[in-house]
Order: structure tokens, then sequence, then C-alpha cells
């Protein structure tokens, strides 16, 4: 059985076989595309987010050849499209230039190796969270509560990207606090180092990275402390839990020592020599009682 297309006729055992022959070509390439991946994957010298990509790749090119085997399977004279394929390739050019740009962006990333697959990283958007894949459009970040997040690639290009494991992944922390004015310095010292000791996060250096305590300034209702600890490796890519944890310590160190942790408060001062005199008012009951001040007669 034929059927007339145009000039021409295409018969139904030409539309199977372009058929098997795609299907056939989208198959191999999806294969290939696994196997490459799996095989880069096994070299030492090349990284996950590598061998992802070049997967992709190929499995991309298979389908592209799998289409030119088709349309020519058909009897589609592929010269005839380029005159077409050149002024709808304007437009798709700009539909696809975010693509493009996000491609090209992981292309800079792999072999720039600023970032990689494992890396715990905080972009400027305030993404915070796990590199698990680098792919051709984005990069798949797992955050501390689980949730996956697609970022463009471009993103870690034109905008700040913080690695916090890119080459030392042990960090300095500023846990911030304050007691009542007062309160002996040296006995919040104490209750400082107390608390670092207890939080398993603390990177045990007796050397220049051991914890401090610094006053840092004198507020409205508390002298301002600062606990500096340097962190363990694990501990960078748990910050919340990081700050719970010596918060939580340096609340129970500072009871244990009787050190007030002072509410805001503010001093009233009254610049009138004159006594005042306080009386309270009642009409009917207690929930008519109104506070009265006016000045005291002169003696």
């Amino acid at each position: 059985m034929r059927f007339p297309v145009g000039a021409g006729s295409l018969s139904v055992w030409r539309i199977l076989t372009s058929l098997v022959i795609a299907g056939l070509a989208l198959w191999i390439g999806r294969m290939a595309g696994a196997a490459v991946q799996s095989r880069i994957r096994s070299a030492s010298r090349l990284n996950p987010s590598m061998a992802g990509l070049l997967g992709q790749t190929t499995s991309i090119v298979f389908m592209l050849i799998a289409i030119v085997f088709a349309l020519q399977t058909l009897g589609v004279n592929l010269a005839a499209l380029t005159i077409f394929s050149g002024a709808l390739g304007v437009g798709v050019g700009f539909g696809l230039q975010s693509i493009f740009s996000n491609f090209i962006s992981g292309i800079i990333i792999l072999f720039e190796k600023t970032v990689k697959v494992g890396d715990f990283i905080e972009l400027q958007s305030g993404v915070t969270g796990l590199v698990n894949e680098i792919n051709i459009r984005s990069t798949l970040i797992t955050t501390n509560d689980n949730v996956d997040i697609l970022v463009p690639n471009e993103e870690f290009i034109k905008a700040q990207v913080i690695n916090w494991t890119l080459r030392d992944a042990r960090r300095r922390t500023h846990i911030k606090f304050g007691v009542a004015y007062g309160t002996d310095k040296e006995t919040v010292r104490v209750a400082g180092m107390e608390a670092a000791a207890e939080v398993p996060w603390t990177l045990e250096n007796m050397g220049p990275r051991m914890p401090q305590v610094w006053l840092t300034g004198f507020g409205d209702s508390s002298l301002d402390f600062e606990l500096v600890v340097w962190l363990t490796e694990e501990a960078v890519k748990k910050p919340a839990k990081v700050t719970a944890d010596y918060n939580w310590a340096l609340h129970s160190a500072l009871e244990r020592h009787g050190i007030e942790i002072p509410f805001p408060q503010q001093d009233l001062h009254l610049k009138s020599s004159e006594a005042l005199r306080v009386r309270v008012e009642t009409a009917g009951s207690a929930d008519d009682a109104r506070l009265q001040t006016e000045k005291a007669p002169e003696e």
C-alpha cells in the first residue's frame, strides 16, 4: 500500500522501516551514552561530572543520527531542507540561546573544576546544599532538608558562588551571645570554653585553631561576646545544626555558672526636679481603676 506525498509516494514498508531504524538508533544512543558514562566513571582520572556530560552528549549525537537516518529512509531530500533550516535556525537560535548558554557554562564548570560532585556550595540566590549532578543544562543540588533543586549552569558563571569544600573544608564559625553588665569576663570565657569542648563539631587542635571567646562590643542591654570555634570537615555541610548545637551548649554553660542573659531594657531619666505623686482612682470596680500622675504640691 502506498500513500501519495506531493509529487511522490510513500509505502507502508518504508514508513515502518524508518520507524524501526529511528527506534533502534535511539536505543543504541541511550545504551552507548550509558556505557560511555560507566567507563569514564571507572577511570580514576576523570570525575563523575565529566562522565555524565560525555554520556549525555553521546546520547544526543546518536539521537541526531537516528533522525537523519529516519528522514533518509522516508525519502526526504535533506539538501532541499537547507534553505528552510537556515531560516528556521535563526528563530530556533534565539529560543535555544539560554540552553546553549547553560551548556557552555556546564563545560566551563567541569574543566575549571571549581565546582565538583560532592561539594557543599552556597549560591548568591540563597540556595545551599550538596552538588549531586552536573548535567548539560543544569546542576542538581540537594539541600540539608533533602530538597532537590535544579540550578541553571549559567548561574554558576554569572553570580557569586561560595564553595565551602573547594580546598580545605575546615572553617571557623562565630557564635554571638550577650551577658548582663557586671558579669565577670573571665567567668564568661570559662563558660564559653566549656561549651566549645562539649560540642563534637569543635576541631581538636590546641594550637592557633583552639576555641576563643571574644568581647566584641558594649550593647544597650548586654556585654556582647562571640564564641569563635574552628569546625571539623563534617560540620561545614550542616551549618544550621552546628549553630543550634553551640547555642544549646552555651546556654547550658552560662546557666551552670549563674551568668544572666539579659532582656532588652532602657533607662528612663526624668529631668524635672519637682516631685511626682501617683494617685489611683477607682470607679465602681477594679476594672475601672485609672492611674494618674500629677505634680505634688509644694510644701
